[in-house]
Parts: structure tokens; sequence; C-alpha cells
């Protein structure tokens, strides 16, 4: 199920974004078979059923050797894209470059994904997406007025800047195959992914709307009518009314009388002063309530654990059940090819035998391998 049905995806083992990117692939319906080592490594991060992992069938094959390489060229043979997220060269030194693989298959998109891109001076220097956001001018503008900037968790980086934007880069070489027959390298990168992120934030800064520091802004936290307050129980609400009616709306769920005009900076400490002083009044789930209905734009700040809970998220199916853990389900929608629930992630290596015998490996041959260690299960 899914409009990515019948596209086939091979995936070197790795972490972060490359699995994100394959993530979003297999919930969008694509045959996903992720290659990891052999043997498990106690120098590879990961954790049981990692949600990076779900939807897809997980081989071990040892590619340092001629045979395990063998095996994993005759995968990419059949596939439609394969996914690598090493560090520039890595892959060629496997045997796995784009060079060897498009001469083999000339319709295989050769998605890659790293911090700093294949070139470049820092090409092949060690990061992580902290750093590739502090150089994509991304990192600097989170953050309160006066202190240091915030980190945002790993989502601009890893996630949207990096797998996001491979698994898109990913899907424009799919369609432009169509014309031209043949596949092409997609080389994403973190800093030129997350610098992409910030595109509105450098238009506004060319139009001088973005003229102040770090939390001194419209968007920032600047602005007392878009920024966090603390309730009456010590939970937090959202507040993120711009326009003069948005505006007009939270004030009368506030019971604000006579507030000064918002659009003002000039206002804007009171107004501060004030809308903090009229939350802390009422309990999150009160104010929620009190919200409901109308376009104040006052919503509950809730944590990872309660989203799912949400009667908007529940209605919506936003949350999903994937072997007895919610996460987030398949996104967008489609009217008429729609996703699946995912499949729980596979246990490491547990589907080895099966797809090598889809290549053709007898369970005489699949003895054999496992019993060199070539291959794992």
């Amino acid at each position: 199920m899914g409009p990515l049905t019948g596209v086939r995806v091979v995936e070197l083992a790795g972490l972060a974004p490359a699995p994100f990117a394959c993530t979003v692939l297999a919930d969008l319906g694509a045959d996903v078979v992720r290659v990891d080592r052999a043997r498990p490594s106690p120098d590879v991060l990961g954790f049981p059923d990692d949600p990076l992992t779900r939807g897809r069938r997980w081989i071990g094959v040892d590619v340092k050797s001629p045979a395990g390489l063998d095996l994993v060229l005759r995968l990419t043979d059949r596939a439609d894209v394969l996914v690598e997220g090493f560090r520039p060269g890595v892959a060629e030194r496997m045997g796995l470059g784009p060079d060897v693989l498009l001469a083999r298959n000339p319709g295989l998109v050769y998605g890659r994904i790293t911090g700093w891109g294949q070139d470049g001076p820092l090409a092949g220097v060690a990061g992580h997406d902290i750093n590739y956001i502090a150089v994509a001018g991304a990192l600097d503008p989170i953050g309160r007025a006066g202190q240091q900037p915030t980190v945002p968790l790993n989502l601009v980086g890893d996630f949207g800047g990096g797998g996001l934007l491979l698994a898109m880069g990913v899907l424009a070489a799919l369609v432009e195959r169509q014309t031209s027959g043949l596949g092409q390298v997609v080389d994403a990168s973190m800093v030129e992914g997350a610098a992409l992120l910030t595109t509105s934030l450098h238009g506004m800064r060319g139009l001088g709307l973005w003229p102040n520091g770090r939390g001194e802004n419209l968007l920032d936290g600047g602005a007392p009518f878009y920024d966090t307050y603390e309730t009456a129980d010590g939970k937090y609400v959202a507040v993120g009314a711009i326009e003069v009616r948005f505006f007009g709306a939270l004030a009368r769920v506030l019971g604000l009388v006579d507030p000064p005009n918002h659009l003002d900076p000039a206002n804007w400490p009171e107004l501060r002063e004030r809308i903090a002083a009229a939350v802390r009044t009422r309990s999150r789930d009160e104010w929620t309530e009190l919200a409901e209905g109308t376009d104040a734009c006052l919503t509950p700040v809730l944590s990872p654990a309660e989203a799912p809970g949400h009667p908007h998220n529940a209605a919506r199916g936003s949350f999903v059940d994937v072997g007895g853990t919610p996460q987030p389900g398949p996104a967008p929608r489609f009217s008429r090819s729609a996703t699946a629930t995912p499949t729980p992630p596979s246990a490491p290596r547990a589907d080895t035998a099966t797809v090598l015998a889809e290549l053709g490996v007898s369970e005489v041959e699949f003895a054999a391998l496992r019993d060199k260690g070539i291959v794992g299960e």
C-alpha cells in the first residue's frame, strides 16, 4: 500500500538522517531492505525497536568479503534506489560507490546524505547535527535574548534538513527517471538542508523585518504574542496570535482590558507582563478549554507522551500503534494510494535468509555463507 508500492530501496545501515529518509520511503510503500553488518558491533549506537528501522526488512552481510560484496551488488542490481549516509569516499572504498553501481544498474537513484556534502573544505571532517546547523546559520537565531543559542534537539539538521531533504531528492530523481530512463546521484547535505529551512528568515532580513538579535524579533520569542507562558499548574501554553483579529480573540480569552497595539514593539514589555500574569491564573487545561473553538491561537504545550492522546491527533489518527508503541504515523495523506500502518522493526538481520533466497541463494549456500561469517541472521 502507498504511492511508492513497487519501488525497491536498498539502505546501507547508518544513523539518523539516512534511516529517517528510508523510514519515509517505507511509510509511503517502498520495499526497503536494510543492509547491516553480518555481526553486531559495539561501536555502533542503536537501540531495540528503533522506529527509524520500522517498515523494512533487515539483513546482515559482511561487505568486506568478496562473497558478501557480490550479494549486495546483486541486490542493488534489482533496486530502484540505494541510500547511504557515510563520510565521502567510504562507500567507494567498500566497492559500493555510485560509479560501480550505476555502471551495473543505469536506472539506479543513488541517494547519499552527509553533514557537509561530498566536497568542500569540511567534507572529510567529523560533525553532528549541532555543528551542521551552526555553520548553516540555523542555530544562531534560536534562543532567548541575551542567552546562548538553544539546541533544537536534532530536528533541524538530522531530520528536517537531512533525512527529509534526501527523501525529497530521491523522489525527484525517480520522477526525472521516467523521462530519461536513467538514475543519478543525489548529494544531500545537512548544512545546505538546514540553510534551506531558513529561506524565509533570509527574506525577512532582506526586507528589514528581522532587524534585531536572537530572541528579539517577531517569530523567535521576542514578540509577546508569539511565545510560551507558564500556567498555574506549572505547565505551558503556546500563543501565536500575530494578526489583529487573532490577537483580539486572544485578548478576549485572557481577559485583557484595552490592550495596547500589539504590533508596536514599544508595547511589547507591557504586553508580555500582562499576558504572563493572566496565564498564571489558570491551569493549562483550563486555558485549553477556554480557547477551544476560538481563533485565539492558544494551544497546550504537550509532551511527546501526551501528544498522541490529544483529541485532534486522535481524530486524525496522526499517531499509530507500531508493535505496542505509539509513534507518528505516515505523512502526508493520499486520496487514492493510502498508506498502511507501518510494520514493527525487524530484529537485526532477521530477514537475511528470506531476502537472499529472492536472489537465488539456496539453503545450502546460505548455510555455508553463515558458517563463514559472511552473512548473519
